[in-house]
């Protein structure tokens, strides 16, 4: 059964979050708010975690698209292969912010989630707890949207039925308010400039 933890997403209480990263590095399941859906994540670094989180979503951990959260763009440059100075001016204006940046994976990547994947989808969301999550973790929290049964909303936004949902399933569901119902915009970054992919939270247009 997962315990349910109500954090203030403005001024996320020490011992809340104490409690949260302890259980990341026990290999813990964590669903939590961000700028724009819930996620459901683990860290980066458990493989028994990544495996299990895999399971809960039904695919395979080397077919998984899942993305990073990380705390700002140096840590990004650890994951990601040589960023260019276009792709950096655009980071540096949107982030923190709603978006997933899809780079060329560097070798950390493949090393960490036992796969070949050649890209990865990084996040540095506008939102207290997860920030404050993977700086104090230290580790990038793999994440993955957590999506509604609901022909009309597509995310879930209330954390308590969010609860009801994943309570036999993941171990901790923190409360950080009630979420949005719009996912990030996915930006590839790839190449030397950037391109939108998918259209979501986030407007890019005016710095591209």
């Amino acid at each position: 059964m997962a315990k349910y933890i109500e954090i203030n997403p403005d001024n996320p209480q020490p011992h809340k979050m104490d409690e949260v990263i302890k259980a990341l590095k026990n290999g813990a399941i964590i669903i939590y708010p961000t700028d724009t859906v819930y996620g459901m994540g683990c860290d980066i670094k458990n493989h028994k975690a990544v495996e299990r989180l895999c399971q809960i979503k039904g695919v395979k951990p080397a077919k998984a698209q899942f993305s990073f959260i990380c705390e700002d763009i140096s840590h990004i440059s650890k994951y990601s292969k040589q960023i260019s100075t276009p792709v950096f001016k655009v980071l540096k204006k949107v982030l923190p912010g709603p978006f997933t940046f899809i780079f060329n994976a560097s070798h950390e990547v493949p090393k960490l989630l036992q796969t070949k994947k050649k890209t990865v989808g990084i996040r540095v969301p506008n939102h207290q707890i997860p920030l404050t999550l993977v700086q104090q973790l230290g580790n990038p929290i793999i994440t993955t949207s957590v999506k509604s049964d609901d022909e009309v909303l597509e995310y879930n936004t209330d954390p308590w039925q969010i609860f009801e949902k994943y309570e036999r399933l993941v171990d901790i569901v923190i409360d950080g308010g009630y979420g949005k119902n719009v996912a990030s915009t996915i930006v590839d970054c790839t190449g030397d400039e950037v391109e939108i992919i998918r259209q979501g939270l986030g407007e890019i247009e005016l710095y591209i």
